[in-house]
């Protein structure tokens, strides 16, 4: 497989990352919804896990199975991947206290309207929060797409685990049609125009 070099980013390919780390991250999300929402008020920094911006593609041959999942919404709904089969889904881990996750929530809701009713499908996966913590983030911000609620019981992180898991917060996640993982961007969006060009390029995709 061949590695192209963006002008501000390097495409990696990284595979086996342990289990280990995606369960760290999620028993690191056992603050109370009351605490993070202080923090979210406060903008401050605790327990925010920081990400270098590093971008991972994987070509279309070199994919794994597909993500298989089943979580709740913050509004609670349940949702699976499965229901997207078909469709590019891009997964945003973020938390309400998370700078960088308030920095390019703006960025990411731009994406999720210009790419409604073209196959793409955005969810949000709050890794610390609880429903409440959450829906008060998007009501703020305008996030429109949905948000899983994932800080009890890891159910979206431990189906990335021994892949191309999140483990930074924020991460955003690119599935391919067939739910297998394209790209992840590990940590805050430089704008939003890597992200979009990773959407574009999965969705035009022919296998």
């Amino acid at each position: 497989m061949s590695q192209t070099i963006r002008p501000t980013r390097a495409r990696l390919v990284a595979r086996g990352l342990a289990l280990a780390g995606v369960v760290a991250l999620v028993a690191t999300g056992c603050s109370t919804a009351d605490d993070l929402a202080t923090q979210y008020g406060n903008g401050t920094t605790e327990n925010y896990i920081s990400g270098n911006g590093t971008v991972t593609e994987i070509a279309p041959e070199d994919r794994t199975d597909p993500v298989a999942f089943t979580a709740e919404t913050d509004a609670g709904e349940t949702v699976s991947r499965s229901d997207h089969d078909g469709e590019v889904v891009v997964l945003n881990f973020w938390y309400a206290a998370c700078p960088p996750c308030r920095l390019e929530a703006p960025e990411l809701e731009k994406l999720n309207k210009s790419y409604a009713d073209k196959g793409v499908e955005f969810l949000g996966v709050n890794v610390r929060d609880q429903a409440d913590t959450s829906l008060a983030f998007a009501r703020t911000f305008d996030v429109t797409y949905p948000s899983v609620v994932d800080a009890n019981d890891g159910a979206v992180q431990l189906a990335l685990a021994g892949t191309i898991a999140p483990n930074a917060v924020p991460t955003t996640i690119v599935l391919d049609k067939q739910g297998r993982i394209a790209a992840r961007i590990l940590g805050g969006l430089d704008g939003p125009s890597i992200l979009d060009t990773l959407i574009s390029d999965t969705l035009a995709e022919t296998s």
